[in-house]
């Protein structure tokens, strides 16, 4: 009928997805150059040739003289054992644990909107350290410890990272600067915990705790490195079918709401897929800081904000970096070996503050 009322139409998918498309651009000036297929294949291409590189040259250097074409000619020869059993394991822990600490970074930056966070910083590696220390010490008489101490370094790191995002509500709602001050504490309480312990086990403990404390890929398995790649690229896999809402969290809790992000069940999905990264990383290599902060900073910078190119870019970039900085490690003071941790810290130090007082010139948040 003629005066029958007008109806009311709900918008149409491509109004949303305009919508977004705009909230996206306007979470950072970078953020307006167009992620196109050419420029994210262009931009991996390069990451992954540098990744390939680094590891070229992590596998044929170290305190023993290895020739690479012995080693792939001759199956006989002690160059190929060498490389199968020694080097090659320990580079593939170092990229995996590399991408994944670097991957936990970039994703946990985007969902409190503070570019400082990171796994070490916020206490979830001291926590699964910790968590591996107590079993190691506690089941070091049972067959299965192997098994036990991963699943005890997940356990820690997961409770860690709870009571880390608990404490730092205030008034329901999360506080970026008051996470991270929640977690250097945690890091701190974790640190004099482990230290403790230390004070009061036998010597073939402490070294043992040694380990975990600084970071090192000394001696991998091939069955290590398959469990750490297989969480590493699954927890990505995960974190990575999300970037579109981190980069929505990143305008805000209220505006990603109103775009359709549930923001809880986000935040309770990143948190326990990232603990299940860092404690798989933590419970073979110990805790390496600053992987998670220096690697997403730094191609951030370069390639802009848009996670859907970020969190593939810091997976190659972190695993890049982290066999890097095991290679000066091997190699810094041949034959001994310093700890991959210490290399990365000395590096990540003066960064963090660099970025601190970078960032204390305007917003917190992203």
């Amino acid at each position: 009928m003629s005066g029958a009322a007008p109806q009311q139409t709900p918008p149409s998918k491509g109004a949303d997805e305009s919508r977004v498309s705009a909230a996206t651009e306007a979470m950072e000036p970078g953020a307006r150059d167009y992620l196109t297929p050419a420029r994210v294949a262009a931009a991996l291409a390069i990451l992954g040739a540098i990744l390939a590189a680094t590891m070229l040259v992590a596998l044929a250097c170290g305190s023993a003289h290895l020739n690479l074409f012995t080693a792939m000619r001759d199956a006989a020869s002690p160059d190929r054992a060498i490389l199968m059993g020694v080097r090659m394991p320990r580079v593939m822990m170092g990229a995996a644990v590399g991408a994944a600490l670097a991957v936990v970074g970039a994703a946990l930056q985007a969902l409190v909107r503070n570019p400082l966070a990171e796994g070490g910083i916020l206490g979830i590696s001291g926590g699964g350290a910790f968590g591996a220390v107590l079993a190691m010490i506690l089941f070091s008489r049972f067959a299965s410890v192997d098994a036990i101490v991963p699943a005890a370094a997940f356990g820690a790191a997961l409770c860690s990272t709870l009571a880390v995002y608990r404490l730092a509500q205030v008034d329901g709602r999360l506080e970026p600067l008051t996470l991270l001050l929640v977690g250097v504490i945690f890091n701190a309480f974790w640190g004099a915990a482990i230290m403790l312990i230390n004070s009061v086990v036998n010597f073939y403990f402490t070294h043992s705790i040694l380990f975990w404390l600084m970071g090192s890929f000394e001696a991998p398995t091939w069955r290590e490195v398959a469990i750490v790649a297989a969480l590493g690229l699954g927890g990505s896999a995960i974190l990575m079918g999300r970037a579109r809402d981190l980069n929505l969290l990143s305008l805000g809790d209220e505006e990603a709401t109103h775009l359709g992000v549930e923001v809880d069940p986000l935040r309770r999905t990143v948190f326990v897929v990232t603990s299940v990264m860092i404690g798989a990383a933590v419970s073979v290599s110990g805790i390496i800081t600053f992987v998670g902060l220096i690697v997403p900073h730094v191609l951030r910078s370069i390639l802009g904000p848009d996670h859907r190119l970020l969190l593939p870019a810091t997976l190659l970039g972190g695993a890049a970096f982290t066999v890097a900085a095991d290679l000066i490690a091997r190699i810094a003071i041949a034959p001994a070996e310093l700890p991959v941790g210490a290399i990365t810290a000395l590096c990540g130090g003066p960064f963090f503050i660099y970025v601190l007082r970078h960032e204390g010139r305007r917003a917190v948040g992203l």
